[in-house]
């Protein structure tokens, strides 16, 4: 085995070891935005985790934050919640540090 395969397993091990952190990462991100949007929405309790659950389970409809974005946004307009896709970003944008601290300190 060279130097170049040993270099190159490496890689490999250090990408999948980076995409499952971003992955456990953007999951807690998408868990804290559900409670964030909860409370807007005036859940609570065990409606509030549920509806959590259900922000993170949106993520796996299609790649990127779109899908989240868009489900959040549109329990916002059923429901009267005065918020836009500005806020919603925001505050996605503002969770992340938080979550990645959060998954690093496990």
């Amino acid at each position: 085995m060279t130097t170049f395969d040993n270099r190159e397993r490496e890689a490999e091990k250090k990408f999948e070891h980076d995409e499952e952190l971003r992955f456990k990462i953007t999951a807690r991100r998408n868990k804290m935005l559900g409670l964030w949007a909860a409370e807007l929405l005036g859940l609570d309790g065990e409606a509030a985790d549920a509806y959590a659950k259900e922000v993170v389970l949106a993520d796996f409809e299609k790649p990127g934050d779109e899908d989240v974005l868009e489900k959040v946004l549109a329990d916002f307009q059923e429901k009267g919640v005065d918020a836009d896709a500005h806020k919603v970003r925001l505050e996605m944008d503002r969770l992340w540090p938080e979550a990645q601290s959060e998954i690093m300190s496990e």
